[in-house]
């Protein structure tokens, strides 16, 4: 991932709104969720919601299908881990450690 790339998608999850509307999509997993389920999660209205979707989906964050009269959100987990690997692949210098640590192991 660029870094272009990955300050979009950092800029896209720094709203309070959009960072609860991803994580619920990434709970639902790949067969992700219809636009009114997220809004009754996420406690806010669809117009809103819409919006921030959008915004999401411009960084790449998720996709949509139509599926009958609803359509379905669902989070871009090869985006996401593309961003989680971006944000760790120099972590501790090098040493091995595990993004959950709270510290890295020091070198042997």
């Amino acid at each position: 991932m660029h870094i272009s790339e990955a300050a979009k998608a950092l800029d896209a999850l720094g709203h309070e709104s959009r960072l609860s509307t991803f994580r619920a999509l990434v709970q639902a997993g790949p067969a992700g969720l219809a636009a009114s389920k997220i809004a009754e999660t996420v406690g806010i209205s669809p117009s809103s919601l819409t919006f921030h979707l959008k915004e999401l989906a411009l960084s790449n964050l998720v996709t949509s299908r139509q599926e009958g009269r609803f359509v379905i959100y669902a989070a871009q987990f090869d985006t996401m881990n593309s961003l989680l690997g971006f944000l760790t692949e120099n972590c501790c210098g090098g040493n091995p450690c595990t993004p959950a640590a709270s510290t890295c192991k020091a070198p042997s």
